[in-house]
Formats: C-alpha cells, structure tokens, sequence
C-alpha cells in the first residue's frame, strides 16, 4: 500500500472519538462523532461530485477537477472504512483476489453465493 494511504489511514483512526479525536477541533472526528448516515451521505456527495467533473471533460471541462473530487471520494471511503474498522490494505487485498477473474466470472460467482445464503 502506498505511504500516503497508510498515513491517512492512520491520522483518519487518530481521529476517531474513541482514539481522542475532537470533533470541534477536526472535520473528520465531527463525521465520526454524526455517525453512519452522515459519513454515507458524504460519500453519496463526493460519488456525484466525480461524475459531474468526469462528465465535463467530456463536455471539454478540466481534467483536474477530476483528481480533485475523486481524491475527496477517496478520502471520505476511508473514513468509512475506519468507521467499519476496515483499512485501504483490506480493499487492496480484495481486489488482489480479484485479479486474473473475470469480471462476468466474478459477478456470476456472486450471485451464485447469494442464492446459496439464501437457500434458493
């Protein structure tokens, strides 16, 4: 996993209420401190923000907005992931796993392991 995300990964768990994070001092302690919906609804945010900025290069737009918004999309799944106690290295493991499978493969295998949960 590269420095940076472990870095963040690492000043983002600092930030957690639990670990002294202060919510009126740090705006990723406050999203802790609002909970699930309030760290889903950023993430739904940033999600829309990096389509709109994808969909405007295409329109001739400025390919940096891009990075930007899909580095705060980025930034916010982390904190998710923090909140569920997971980290970056646990979604580089899967998509490790994932490599060489097909992505029709893949998604087949899931739906193929759904049914069999719910025992159909």
């Amino acid at each position: 996993m590269s420095d940076t995300l472990k870095r963040l990964a690492v000043i983002i768990e600092s930030r957690k209420p639990a670990n002294g994070g202060d919510p009126d001092k740090s705006y990723v302690a406050r999203l802790f401190s609002k909970g699930d919906d309030a760290i889903l609804k950023k993430i739904g945010e940033e999600a829309t923000e990096t389509v709109m900025a994808a969909k405007d290069v295409r329109a001739g737009g400025d390919k940096s907005k891009v990075l930007y918004e899909c580095a705060d999309l980025w930034f916010h799944s982390m904190i998710m992931l923090a909140q569920f106690d997971l980290t970056p290295q646990d979604v580089l493991d899967e998509l490790s796993r994932r490599e060489g499978i097909s992505g029709i493969e893949e998604k087949a295998n899931r739906k193929l392991i759904e049914r069999e949960r719910n025992g159909d």
